[in-house]
């Protein structure tokens, strides 16, 4: 009940019914039935060994009950597993099984391997989300909005630039993304103290060989309390949380009742509020921003467990598994509310352009005090630029012709030109070449 109410709304539903108990159970067998593989293959066991370990792990049903325990009583799965899988095993393979491996290596291996399609998952759901992302840049390249700096209004941009500032930032971060996924997820190989004991130099080409077939990287070194890739994962999994955070946080603040500017994609019976018929809460948002804060705190949990003593953790490698893979598995629910929020997000043109007169021709001000600086002198210019604005919010006027009518501007000022100067549509500074540039770029990535 806990997990379902409270931990999985949050979590890509693939992801979970792939990452169960039993996934676990399953790449710790193929991780034994890769080492056997390439020991035989080097000489280091019989041949027909492996493929005899294969059948008899793969008819083997593994008590999980059993499992759970023994985890408890040994520290970590792959102690149980081990123990189970040797007592399926006919006394003849009994020695052949587990060659030169700790339980770390099994296990920090199986992770690797459950959690490689996940990322691969995420990758693509990235690869979505910047299609969406760039589709919305071509369509608002000019659709002029207010610009907004400490809360507050400042100066106008175009909402194309706005989602491609959203979108550059989190490809960024896809970037940092693959390059993890591609190069920087390690098979873990050393034995009890990481120095291939029993194996001697034949250790290496054995950690270098079963990498290969597993579809991992090799790592130059056993890694066993050199938690760098541990890190380098955690900290691109953060980078993807930042950039979905920050745009969920600036479309919540959009869909303001009293900015409505934006609003997230109509699905029926979502976003209703249980005491008021009226509202459409932004819970798209909500659930980015809740999962995006669950993983900044898994990737404190792996910052803390970095430092790990000597050759082996004690607890500090057993604190890595569960945040991890939470972590992933909520970047995974997150990208796939991101892709459709980006789908279907309703952009309300008119409201932006309305919302960029409210404070009368106040946003415009600055523009208007440069063209009159010329005539006026600066000083000048700048005093009747803020009390024109002010006069154009009291009074609901225009605010250009607020200042065509000003006695120090009047007939000194080409009125075209003036009313073109202090258009929130033109001002719009490089937002449509910054849309291109950006476009440029995420397309071809």
């Amino acid at each position: 009940m806990y997990d379902t109410l409270l931990r999985h709304p949050f979590m890509s539903d693939e992801g979970r019914a792939a990452t169960q108990a039993q996934d676990l159970v399953a790449a710790m067998c193929t991780v034994e039935v890769a080492l056997a593989t390439e020991q035989e293959r080097l000489g280091i066991l019989p041949g027909g060994v492996a493929a005899e370990i294969e059948r008899v792990l793969a008819e083997h049903v593994f008590d999980m009950d059993a499992m759970a325990h023994g985890t408890v009583l040994g520290g970590n799965a792959a102690i149980p597993f081990v123990k189970q899988a040797k007592a399926a095993l006919p006394d003849e393979l009994k020695a052949h099984f587990h060659r030169g491996a700790t339980s770390q290596d099994i296990l920090d291996t199986a992770l690797m391997l459950l959690l490689k399609p996940r990322l691969e998952a995420c990758l693509a759901l990235m690869k979505r989300s910047r299609k969406a992302g760039c589709a919305l840049m071509r369509r608002h390249a000019g659709t002029p909005m207010v610009g907004r700096t400490l809360m507050q209004q400042a100066l106008p941009i175009t909402f194309g630039v706005k989602v491609a500032q959203w979108a550059e930032n989190l490809a960024q971060a896809e970037r940092r993304l693959r390059d993890v996924t591609e190069t920087g997820l390690y098979l873990q190989f050393g034995g009890a103290v990481g120095v291939h004991s029993g194996l001697d130099a034949q250790g290496l080409e054995v950690m270098d060989r079963v990498a290969e077939r597993l579809g991992l990287a090799s790592p130059l070194l056993p890694w066993h309390t050199n938690r760098q890739p541990i890190l380098a994962l955690s900290g691109a999994v953060d980078a993807v949380a930042v950039g979905v955070e920050k745009v969920a946080l600036d479309v919540s603040l959009l869909t303001q009742s009293e900015v409505a500017e934006v609003s997230e994609p109509a699905v029926p019976g979502a976003g209703g509020s249980s005491s008021m018929p009226h509202k459409r809460n932004p819970v798209i948002c909500a659930r980015l921003r809740a999962a995006a804060r669950q993983i900044h705190g898994q990737a404190v949990t792996l910052s803390h467990a970095g430092a790990q003593p000597l050759e082996r953790g004690l607890g500090e490698w057993h604190a890595e598994w569960a945040p991890m893979l939470d972590a992933v598995l909520l970047m995974e629910g997150a990208l796939v509310s991101l892709a459709e929020l980006w789908e279907g997000l309703e952009v309300h043109a008119e409201t932006m352009r309305r919302n960029l007169t409210l404070m009368g021709g106040a946003i415009m001000a600055e523009p208007a005090a440069r063209l009159l600086g010329d005539i006026l002198g600066a000083d000048e210019a700048q005093r009747i630029a803020r009390e024109a604005a002010e006069t154009s919010r009291l009074e609901r006027r225009e605010y250009a012709e607020v200042l065509l009518a000003h006695p120090a501007v009047a007939g000194r000022v080409e009125a075209q030109r003036l009313r073109r100067c202090v258009d929130p549509g033109l001002y719009i500074g490089s937002s449509q070449e910054q849309v291109q540039r950006a476009l440029a770029v995420l397309e071809s990535m």
